[in-house]
C-alpha cells in the first residue's frame, strides 16, 4: 500500500482535451456538463492508451481552474463518474483513472454516499406514505433527518429527478421545492436491511478509529487535538476528520465550543450511545449547545410561525422579532434566511412586501439550560 505512488503517474492539465464543455446546453446542469467532458475524455484516452489504469487526474483545484467552473462543480460531478466506475478517490493520494474491471482492489471506492441517500430518500416517501404532487422535506430538513450532508441531499434529490421521482420548482429566493411525481420503487429486502446509519463510508470508518484513538490516549475532560493533527495522526482529510467530530458531537462524545475552549472529550468513546445519551439527560444535548445563537431564534421562530400563523400571514418586521427575542436584528436576518431556505417563509419588496409564511414548519421546541458545558464526573 505505501508502495503504491511509485507506479503511478500523474496526468497534467496539457494532456485533457482542448475542447471544453458546452455550458450552454440548456438541459444539464453545469456538473452534468463536466461529467459528460470527463466520461468522455477517459473512454477516449483509455482506447488510445493515453491514459491508463491507478493514473491520478489533475486536481480538482486545476480542473476548476481549467474548466472555469467551482472546485464543487468538479467535485460533484467527479463524484458521478466515480458511480460510473470511471475514476476512484483515495486520501491522501487523489484521484485515479479506474474501471470496474481494474484488478488493484485495494483502492476499491468507499460505499456511494449519495446512493445510500438516493435509497433512503425512497424509503423515506414510502414510509411516510407521501402523497403525489406533495412537497419533501427541504434540502435542509432532510438532512437533519438523515444526518447527512445538506449538498449530498441536494446531489440525492437531483437524481431524483433524473428519473422521474421528483420535480424542481424553484422558489424566488429560497431553495428549491421537491415535487413527488411519481412513486419510488425498492426491493423489499432493501427496504428490511438499509439503513443510512450503518454506512461503510470513509468517514464511519475514520469515526471508529477516532473513537479508538480518543478511548486510549485521553481522559474525560481533556482537550483533543486539533482537526489538523488529528488529520496528520489519522493520514486523512481535514475535512473527513471534521464531519467525524460532527458525528461524535451529535453521539455526546465530544463537546465543541467556539473559540479558545476548543473540543473537549465529555463520554467515554467506546460506551454504549444510548448510555450516554441517558448519562447526560440532566443537560442541553450537544447539538444544542454548538449552535450559533442565531440558529436558537431561528428554532424560537419555527415554533412562533407553527403556534400562531397560517400559510399567507404576515410576520412581525425584523425590528419587531428582535425586540420580542432580545437580539440584535443581524441575527434575526440570518435566522429569517434560514428559514426561508427551507421553504417556509418567502420576502416580499416594496410598499406591501414583508416576510409572508409559505408552509406551517413542525414545532422544534427543546428545553436548554445555560449550565451547557459541566460534566457530571467532575461535580464532587
Amino acid at each position: 500500500m505505501n508502495n503504491v505512488k511509485e507506479f503511478q503517474r500523474k496526468i497534467s492539465i496539457d494532456e485533457l482535451p482542448k475542447s471544453l464543455p458546452d455550458f450552454n446546453v440548456n438541459a444539464y446542469s453545469k456538473e452534468t456538463c463536466v461529467k459528460n467532458w470527463i466520461m468522455d475524455w477517459i473512454v477516449k484516452a483509455i482506447s488510445s492508451k493515453i491514459v491508463k489504469h491507478n493514473d491520478l487526474i489533475p486536481s480538482k483545484s486545476d480542473l476548476s481552474k481549467y474548466l472555469g467552473v467551482s472546485i464543487g462543480t468538479v467535485q460533484n460531478a467527479i463524484r458521478q463518474v466515480e458511480d460510473a466506475g470511471l475514476l476512484k478517490s483515495k486520501q491522501k493520494l487523489g484521484t485515479m483513472i479506474s474501471t470496474s474491471t481494474n484488478p488493484l482492489n485495494f483502492f476499491e471506492k468507499s460505499t456511494s454516499k449519495r446512493e445510500k441517500t438516493i435509497l433512503a430518500i425512497k424509503k423515506y416517501i414510502i414510509q411516510k406514505d407521501i402523497i403525489l404532487n406533495k412537497k419533501l422535506p427541504s434540502t435542509k430538513k432532510m438532512s437533519e433527518i438523515l444526518s447527512i450532508s445538506q449538498n449530498t441531499v441536494r446531489l440525492a434529490y437531483e437524481f431524483l429527478c433524473a428519473e422521474g421521482i421528483l420535480v424542481s420548482r424553484q422558489t424566488r429566493g429560497n431553495d428549491s421545492n421537491w415535487i413527488l411525481t411519481k412513486y419510488p420503487v425498492i426491493s423489499s429486502s432493501e427496504m428490511k436491511t438499509f439503513d443510512i446509519t450503518k454506512s461503510d463510508t470513509i468517514v464511519d470508518k475514520i469515526t471508529y478509529e477516532l473513537k479508538v484513538h480518543l478511548s486510549k490516549n485521553y481522559a474525560i475532560g481533556d482537550r483533543i487535538p486539533s482537526h489538523d493533527e488529528i488529520a496528520s495522526s489519522l493520514n486523512v482529510s481535514v475535512k473527513t476528520v471534521h464531519d467525524c467530530i460532527k458525528k461524535l458531537n451529535k453521539q455526546g462524545i465530544l463537546l465543541s465550543r467556539r473559540g479558545r475552549y476548543g473540543t473537549i472529550l465529555s463520554s467515554d468513546p467506546l460506551k454504549n450511545e444510548e448510555d450516554i445519551l441517558k448519562e447526560n439527560t440532566i443537560f442541553s444535548d450537544t447539538i444544542d449547545s454548538s449552535f450559533y445563537y442565531y440558529q436558537k431564534i431561528e428554532n424560537k421562530i419555527l415554533n412562533l410561525i407553527s403556534n400562531n400563523y397560517k400559510p399567507g400571514d404576515k410576520l412581525p418586521s425584523m425590528k419587531d422579532l428582535s425586540l420580542k427575542f432580545d437580539v440584535s436584528t443581524n441575527t434575526v436576518r440570518k435566522a429569517l434566511n434560514s428559514i426561508a431556505e427551507q421553504g417556509y417563509i418567502t420576502f416580499g419588496r416594496g410598499r406591501y412586501g414583508g416576510t409572508f409564511i409559505v408552509d406551517i414548519p413542525e414545532t422544534t421546541e427543546r428545553q436548554s439550560y445555560q449550565w451547557l458545558s459541566i460534566n457530571r464526573n467532575f461535580i464532587q
